[in-house]
């Protein structure tokens, strides 16, 4: 791991494509799809009309289309590198387009209610709500619960105590804690599910990873005000073992011209060379 926001990185991904999103396929409930490796039947991805080009989490909205228009999405078992942000620059640029996409594909599909729910009956369109609003709404408000408890706590207030501050404050811990625990959980069952426990430390850190997903829901609400085309492209090839695999390429490659030179000039060794 490059830092501790790729171990993050890692066990939020784990945590998503190997226990959420195969929870959801079980119950048969929409799935916001992700970027890194779809596949599709060529008939199927015409007949919903390919990715809304003006979406920035096109892939999200596909899936949604899809439910509506009646197809069913499953996971399959595989798995699809992709490369996590190292900086917090990098990171935040990303997690901000990522959220807006989502409150994009939100507001569009909620352009007519009664048809979406129509289409996706009432299991799917709470899902809905809960998955890709709830997703973003849960950053944007965090703080304010956060902030709340602080203030209450400084009044005084505990939740073991009696008054009428006191279920207040309750609310605020029962909240911040259930989304810890929460979010702690899934990303715990998706590293063990990927044999990576050894990093399961880093969920420690998931009230400062709270803190950076609410800054990024605030930008993207933002950024959805003034700019809601833009795309902030996550650059790739930054990661040690990134670096790592290029220059392994290119030292292949390099070897592979040396023996093609050796060959043509009649220089490389005969593998029988040497034998008795």
């Amino acid at each position: 791991m490059d830092s501790w926001l790729t171990a993050l990185f890692t066990a939020e991904y784990a945590g998503h494509f190997d226990v959420f999103l195969d929870g959801l396929a079980a119950m048969l409930l929409p799935l916001p799809l992700g970027g890194s490796s779809n596949h599709f039947r060529t008939s199927v991805l015409r007949n919903v009309g390919g990715w809304d080009a003006y979406n920035v989490t096109e892939d999200a909205d596909l899936g949604l289309r899809l439910a509506r228009l009646g197809f069913r999405t499953e996971m399959i078992a595989s798995s699809t590198h992709e490369e996590a942000p190292a900086e917090f620059g990098p990171w935040l640029k990303q997690r901000t387009r990522w959220m807006k996409g989502w409150l994009q594909t939100w507001a569009v599909h909620m352009r007519s209610p009664r048809k979406l729910l129509r289409e996706l009956g009432v299991r799917g369109f709470t899902g809905m709500q809960l998955i890709v609003l709830g997703n973003v709404a849960a950053g944007l408000v965090h703080p304010f619960f956060l902030f709340g408890l602080l203030v209450a706590w400084a009044a005084g207030y505990a939740p073991w105590h009696s008054g009428d501050g006191a279920w207040l404050i309750a609310v605020y811990v029962l909240n911040l804690f259930a989304g810890y625990v929460g979010s702690g959980l899934l990303g715990y069952m998706g590293l063990s599910r990927r044999g990576l426990r050894r990093i399961a430390w880093v969920l420690l850190l998931m009230p400062l990873h709270w803190l950076l997903l609410s800054l990024a829901a605030w930008r993207a609400v933002w950024q959805l005000v003034r700019a809601p085309q833009l795309w902030e492209k996550t650059e790739h090839g930054l990661a040690r073992h990134s670096r790592r695999n290029d220059k392994m390429r290119d030292a292949l490659v390099a070897l592979e011209r040396e023996l093609s030179r050796l060959e043509r000039e009649g220089k490389l060794p005969s593998l029988d060379a040497g034998r008795e």
